[in-house]
């Protein structure tokens, strides 16, 4: 049974031992400055994640065969390096079957995941193009793609990197496209909401769930945005009369939607829907990241006049709430 966990920690003295389990999502073997061994570990459970060291990977207490997506026993101390929290393993084995319940390790969304899904199918009735409404349709109506659809995490690490996150992600993304498609003629909102709904479809299999999040083999070696194209091309050239033009700007809101070609796009928006799907994208992924690291000093008990610490995905700037600074924030629900 576990009871805790890694929100937990923050508030733990710094050296004090304790017991719990976790997932294990990444393990490496690193030397130190002094060439000495040690392992590099990333833990999860379904309250987010915590980096930890074995220091004496020789040591008995530690397990020899134990890899990434197992359930483990972990004794050890939470401290501070560089402003970021921490996991001093002493010992660590892997959990005997039915110790521990695997849902307590896997992060997943806080919203009701049949009531997003209900929103995106809503917004697709919504369309007035028949045959963009006809292309979602077919493709949302498979079992296992929609299952898989709901399930599948935005990211790996980066962003709603927890079950249900491509789902909760894609339904913020129509809202915010609905708010701006009106504000600009010149957009097409039915081809906009298109992107937004098809653009990380590829991530449902270039990414694996079923303990920890990894990237499948096909993931690797092709990547979800060249998955998602042949997805969304092979249901295209199914559908009888559908129009050649309206094929490419789909493919292309795919193709270009992380922006620059150093970001892993193939090509550079081009269109005024792939321009905005880009910008919107990052947008709520970086505010995604922004309100877990306000979560996270809130729970690590930090005043309204503290900075967060440097977050990664914001090119390591701090960052202040202002709601809380300005006395605006009455508490967290």
């Amino acid at each position: 049974m576990k009871d805790i966990y890694i929100t937990d920690l923050a508030g733990f003295e710094e050296g004090k031992l304790f017991e719990s389990f976790f997932l294990v999502l990444a393990k490496q073997q690193r030397t130190t400055k002094t060439n000495k061994p040690y392992l590099n570990l990333i833990f999860g459970d379904k309250t987010g994640q915590l980096e930890g060291r074995v220091w004496e990977p020789g040591d008995p207490r530690i397990a020899k065969e134990f890899d990434c997506g197992d359930m483990v026993k972990v004794r050890g101390s939470a401290s501070r390096f560089d402003d970021r929290l921490q996991l001093k393993v002493d010992q660590l084995r892997k959990a005997a079957p039915g110790e521990v319940d695997r849902m307590d390790l896997m992060p997943s969304t806080n919203f009701d995941v049949e009531s997003l899904w209900q929103t995106l199918m809503s917004s697709v009735d919504s369309f007035t193009n028949p045959d963009l409404k006809r292309l979602l349709t077919t493709m949302l109506s498979d079992p296992d793609l929609a299952a898989a659809y709901r399930a599948a995490p935005a990211a790996k690490q980066l962003h709603h990197a927890w079950l249900g996150g491509l789902l909760e992600h894609v339904v913020s993304l129509i809202t915010l496209a609905d708010r701006v498609a009106p504000h600009y003629a010149m957009l097409d909102r039915d081809l906009l909401l298109t992107g937004v709904i098809l653009h990380d479809i590829g991530k449902v299999t270039e990414l694996s769930w079923e303990i920890g999040f990894e990237y499948t083999i096909a993931g690797m070696l092709l990547g979800h945005i060249q998955m998602g194209v042949a997805m969304t091309e092979k249901t295209i050239d199914s559908l009888p009369d559908f129009p050649e033009r309206l094929k490419t700007l789909v493919l292309h809101m795919i193709l270009s939607h992380h922006g620059k070609l150093e970001f892993g796009s193939p090509k550079l928006p081009m269109i005024p829907e792939a321009l905005v799907l880009n910008f919107l994208d990052d947008l709520d992924a970086k505010m995604q990241a922004v309100a877990g690291e306000f979560e996270k000093s809130a729970r690590e008990g930090k005043g309204p006049d503290e900075l967060t610490n440097k977050v990664w995905a914001l090119d390591q700037r701090q960052l202040l709430n202002t709601k809380r600074w300005l006395g605006e924030e009455k508490g967290r629900e």
